[in-house]
């Protein structure tokens, strides 16, 4: 149901751009207009508050557009929730949809329901029964409250459920996740506040080592082979922040922050000198979705799977970033503000990282007939933020390159998921769905599953209502015959994508597959279509089966690309509410019509990630594993576009050693001695 409560207090004064994240001001502002309207009480909590972003159309439309905010709302003793649309120009309620929880599913997890579930489960007597049967004192023991899924159990049908895997933790600063409570869960009704089920399959040994990576009894001393390198820039950095508004070389951006998304980038364009005007390239890129399904089919783990954006929103846990540490260089930090539960405004300071890297060679050529050698060096730009959900930590950073690549890489770290290891099976073969990583101690296999959301806008911008349309390109062998008698050739094959369920693709790195991201309306020098290409690093998808839960709940991770014609309410891979959810929204949904997705406003959807099987060397704390996708420009310019580039003036370039060729004024316009 739809109502529009009155207005209820005096419009906003303040104009920020259309697009950028909503403000403190504004965060406040949404919690008065519904407190005013009666929408707020003591059991209502705000799960996420956001900016109704404005169309491309709207963008367009002279005058400025309606500033708007959207809230979910959440009572804490029922399970169906609100969506709230809240009109801050007019400082009024302009609709209320109330969620059915069997057919829209459940709003995200609350951090107070994730300390609920610990509480309930300390006072239940055949949780208490399952750790004295194992020895294990109740207050030595912690509880991971995790998300439930939808399964078979016919009594969870409307309630609003955690399960809970326990870890013992031996003094207050010990690493729980060492020592797992393997062969007990706990079903955990939130709003009953009540213990549904303990499924308990019997006593395995706690695993005994130590995860705490950071005690000199485990990590050792530390190395003293370092020496201290130094990334200074004396005159700088090459970037200009106005607001949100990011300026670097050729580049511009917008840079916001939601609580569900994390980083958003709005208005991506890069100022092309030869055509003397900003080109757009994507309207709107963020990371829509992320899930990390488990592989292990144990009773106590067989449900394990999360949607870390969906059901947890990876924003609202970013991290106070440190200089020198999570960033070294010349650092421009950014604050995020998002909503706490009770709908006040949270600043997260240092969220977001803005510097610039030297890396390594732009081009370089040494000619023997013209007797010229030159080189450049490639340098981007980075805007980053780390966030981190349990046991996982994540890095989300986007590059701009001086050539006008863009660059997506997610960066996994932290603390494996954990479990007791079951040995070897009667015929000794090992424990197929986990890797043993510690004495007794286990790692399931599990997949991170990223869905990245791209709103095109490929030399369309809001001077022009130009389409997109999208090709993917393989490389083929061409069979030996009269026009290929030596057997040498190979060549592309160019398959137009028209529809959404046509454009449904799986990456194939045995043909070099990838996806041209054109405009079909705007021709380069050479006569054709100007365009981006998406270059997948082609991992597998969801290894789930085809039948499975999780495949159903996150449909978007069975495909490498999915595109659809643009549609502003479609913003979530999975669905708007993922949690509990009992599958089919998202990208299964927006496409089931099959609109076309040629020469038109279109969204590319890329589904990317990692397959982890453990290693001992990800123990206790694992390094950083890498993900990601990039998007380079396909005759989008006429030319190469960094000739402009000038050499680099640096000492270090004019060595006077063998091989060392710099110019008498420091440039490298020569041998680079660093490689």
């Amino acid at each position: 149901m739809t109502t529009a409560p009155p207005v209820v207090t005096a419009p906003t004064t303040t104009a920020p751009h259309p697009l950028s994240s909503l403000s403190s001001d504004e965060i406040a502002a949404v919690r008065e207009v519904l407190a005013g309207a009666g929408l707020v009480h003591r059991n209502t909590r705000f799960v996420h508050v956001g900016l109704v972003e404005p169309t491309r159309a709207e963008l367009r439309a002279p005058g400025v557009p309606v500033r708007r905010a959207r809230a979910l709302l959440h009572d804490v003793t029922v399970v169906a929730g609100r969506d709230v649309v809240v009109d801050l120009d007019t400082r009024s309620v302009e609709s209320v949809t109330a969620l059915d929880a069997a057919t829209d599913g459940q709003l995200p997890v609350l951090d107070e329901e994730f300390e609920l579930v610990e509480q309930l489960l300390a006072a239940d007597e055949r949780w208490l029964a399952a750790l004295a049967a194992r020895d294990l004192d109740v207050a030595d023991v912690r509880v991971a409250p995790l998300s439930a899924g939808v399964f078979e159990y016919e009594d969870e049908v409307g309630r609003r459920v955690l399960r809970g895997l326990a870890f013992r933790q031996d003094h207050p600063a010990d690493h729980a996740w060492a020592h797992p409570v393997d062969g007990l869960v706990g079903y955990v009704d939130v709003i009953a506040r009540e213990v549904t089920q303990v499924l308990d399959l019997g006593a395995v040994p706690v695993p005994e080592g130590s995860g705490n990576y950071d005690d000199p009894a485990v990590r050792g001393e530390y190395r003293t082979s370092q020496r201290p390198i130094s990334i200074t820039q004396p005159e700088g950095p090459s970037f200009t922040l106005d607001g949100d508004l990011l300026q670097w070389e050729n580049f511009s951006v917008r840079i916001g922050f939601d609580a569900r998304e994390g980083l958003v980038l709005h208005q991506l364009s890069f100022f092309d000198r030869d055509q003397g005007r900003d080109r757009p390239i994507v309207h709107r890129a963020s990371i829509a979705e992320m899930v990390v399904p488990y592989a292990d089919p144990s009773p106590v783990r067989s449900w394990q799977n999360y949607f870390d954006t969906g059901e947890y929103l990876v924003g609202r846990y970013a991290n106070a970033l440190e200089l020198g540490c999570d960033c070294v260089g010349e650092i421009t930090y950014l604050d995020a503000v998002i909503a706490d539960e009770l709908g006040h405004p949270r600043v997260l300071p240092n969220a977001i990282c803005l510097h610039e890297e030297d890396y390594g060679i732009l081009f370089k050529h040494t000619d023997l007939w013209a007797g010229t050698s030159a080189v450049r060096r490639q340098r981007r730009m980075v805007v980053s933020f780390f966030t981190t959900i349990g046991n996982y930590d994540y890095g989300f950073y986007w590059y701009l390159y001086l050539d006008g690549t863009i660059e997506f890489e997610a960066k996994a770290t932290g603390i494996v998921f954990t479990s007791a290891y079951p040995g070897a099976r009667e015929d000794g073969s090992p424990y197929p769905y986990a890797s043993e990583i510690a004495p007794g101690l286990g790692a399931p296999y599990h997949q991170h599953l990223f869905s990245a959301r791209l709103d095109m806008a490929v030399d369309s911008g809001l001077d022009d209502a130009t389409g997109n349309s999208v090709e993917e390109i393989d490389v083929q062998r061409v069979p030996t015959g009269p026009e290929n008698p030596r057997g040498n050739a190979f060549t592309t094959r160019v398959t137009p994508l028209r529809t959404e369920l046509q454009a449904r693709r799986k990456a194939d790195p045995a043909a070099a597959r990838v996806w041209h991201v054109s405009n079909p309306n705007r021709l380069n020098a050479l006569g054709r279509p100007v365009a981006y290409a998406l270059f997948p690093e082609g991992q597998p998808t969801l290894l789930a089966a085809d039948d499975s839960s999780i495949a159903r709940r996150a449909a978007f991770a069975t495909e490498h690309l999915w595109v659809t014609a643009h549609d502003p309410a479609q913003r979530y891979s999975a669905g708007d509410f993922v949690n509990q959810h009992h599958g089919g929204a998202g990208l299964p949904e927006f496409t089931a019509g099959d609109r076309s997705v040629e020469d038109t406003d279109l969204v590319v959807w890329h589904t990317f990630g990692l397959t982890h099987v453990p290693r001992p060397e990800d123990w206790p704390i694992m390094p950083v594993d890498y993900t990601g996708f990039k998007l380079k420009p396909v005759g989008f310019f006429d030319r190469n576009p960094t000739l402009d580039v000038p050499p680099t003036r640096s000492a270090h370039c004019s060595t006077g050693g063998t091989g060392a060729t710099g110019g008498a004024d420091g440039s490298c316009h020569a041998a680079d001695p660093r490689g």
